[in-house]
């Protein structure tokens, strides 16, 4: 003790050198920790920028502008597109009642009546358009009588479409009710457009299928698209030997064998011969005869492409929505 009270500023450097260095030792042992944990996780970020690097769209420079201008061309090209469906997207619907809509139903149901009675094609007595629900009269829902009616419009004239090919017979018709119906409200949200589904099954010839189809596809002012499609033939099996039918020459007037008991060949066994009979005088040069008609060539009459199909189509009316804004790159 008396050499600290000696010597008390050797003594004090002493005893600050010893609390330094053991903090020091304390830090330097704490850092190297922390040390190795950054060295692992720099090597770890390294290998995987690493492996980036030889990827083909690796985010440089130029792969960055590549991509803001694909991204300019899409949006671009989807701009386009909602421009080239706006002859299909209506305006606004339009405001109508209940009644009103029924008015236009029971209209449109005569018209298509008539229609299939003069292309003669039988109709279900319960046929209503796809609206049979309101074959008794019942008003539509007022919030739902202007998306139906433009549902309407589309069946009309896919129906004269149907008429127009002249089918055998229009089976069966169903339309997927709408949400509005049952006093619902239809959300479009991420939708640019709403189908609005029918499901038709007729009987007719291939034509009748082909110039319907076709029909579907000019409309100027809906678009069907065609979901999904089957055809049955009424003919499960191909056409066999009991169906061709060959022409059949007829031998010309007074040919050897058109007439089987004439020139006194035919003898009844037990009987004399007949006499032949006298030779006629000869009588004035005629003009020579015209040769027969020479065969056509046809032996095998067309066994194909006339039978009865029947057809089940499902048939979207796509209702476009209002466009909307996209998102600049």
């Amino acid at each position: 003790m008396s050499w600290i009270k000696d010597n008390p500023f050797v003594a004090a450097l002493g005893g600050i050198t010893v609390v330094a260095t053991g903090a020091l030792v304390f830090l330097g042992s704490h850092s190297s920790g922390n040390y190795q944990t950054s060295l692992d996780a720099y090597t770890a970020d390294s290998a995987k920028v690493a492996e980036a690097e030889k990827l083909a769209i690796y985010p440089s420079p130029e792969h960055a502008r590549a991509k803001s201008k694909a991204l300019t061309d899409y949006r671009s090209d989807l701009t386009k597109l909602q421009s080239n469906f706006s002859s299909f997207r209506p305006e606004s619907l339009k405001k109508l009642s209940g009644q009103e809509f029924i008015d236009n139903l029971k209209a449109a149901d005569t018209k298509a009546r008539e229609a299939f009675k003069a292309s003669k094609t039988t109709v279900p007595d319960a046929f209503f358009l796809g609206f049979e629900a309101y074959k008794g009269g019942a008003p539509a829902k007022a919030g739902a009588a202007g998306i139906l009616d433009y549902q309407l419009g589309a069946a009309s004239e896919l129906f004269t479409a149907l008429s127009k090919a002249a089918p055998t017979e229009l089976k069966n018709v169903y339309r997927s009710p709408l949400v509005e119906e049952d006093g619902g409200t239809f959300d479009p949200k991420d939708s640019v457009y709403r189908p609005l589904s029918f499901e038709v099954t007729f009987t007719g010839t291939e034509r009748s299928v082909r110039e319907f189809i076709t029909a579907l596809g000019a409309s100027d002012a809906y678009y069907y698209s065609v979901r999904s499609i089957r055809i049955n033939n009424a003919r499960d099996k191909g056409p066999g030997p009991e169906d061709a039918k060959f022409e059949t020459a007829k031998p010309a007037a007074g040919a050897p064998g058109s007439d089987p008991f004439g020139g006194g060949g035919f003898v009844i066994p037990g009987e004399a011969a007949p006499a032949a009979p006298a030779t006629p005088a000869p009588a004035a040069a005629q003009p020579a005869a015209k040769p027969a008609a020479p065969d056509s060539g046809r032996i095998l009459q067309k066994v194909l492409g006339d039978e009865e199909l029947t057809v089940f189509l499902r048939i979207d009316v796509l209702q476009f929505l209002p466009t909307k804004e996209l998102p600049k790159p």
